[in-house]
């Protein structure tokens, strides 16, 4: 065990874990952050997506030892109160079905959008490749993300 200092949700968080714990479980179990979904495991699905600084990761492969100083967002801290312009055009857009995937999808696609902030139809699908909507909500998500896009640069 070994003790760690993690900057979460613009919060310092102490925790006492295994240094090779996944910062999923870190997050779930620990910090009782229930936002981040456990999917598959092997960083496959997307469903446990989080911000490690401004880049989207798979926190289920995320050992806590190799966060360091970067600071950790959420879902429940992407914005105060829902209103981040990612939410806003997934619910605009409907995108929810059964929602379990959703969390991943929209730290996702934030990144993204921080990064591309008026990106094609085809960067979009590039950069969501590997985040798995088994209700396959895909229509939907791209049009939130050109909706976000637009949200975000207005």
């Amino acid at each position: 065990m070994a003790n760690f200092s993690l900057k979460v949700n613009g919060q310092t968080q102490e925790v006492e874990v295994d240094p090779s714990t996944p910062m999923l479980w870190v997050l779930r179990d620990h910090l009782k952050l229930v936002g981040t979904k456990f999917g598959c495991g092997i960083a496959q699905c997307g469903a446990c997506t989080v911000h490690l600084g401004d880049n989207a990761v798979r926190s289920c492969q995320l050992p806590v030892s190799a966060v360091g100083e970067q600071s950790i967002t959420t879902i429940e801290g992407l914005s105060e109160n829902g209103d981040h312009p990612v939410q806003k055009a997934w619910i605009e857009e409907d995108v929810y079905q059964c929602g379990y995937c959703q969390a991943g999808q929209i730290m996702n696609a934030s990144a993204f959008l921080k990064r591309n902030p008026n990106p094609t139809d085809s960067e979009i699908e590039d950069a969501m490749n590997g985040n798995i909507c088994r209700c396959g909500t895909y229509t939907r998500i791209k049009k939130a993300i050109k909706n976000a896009s637009s949200i975000s640069n207005a």
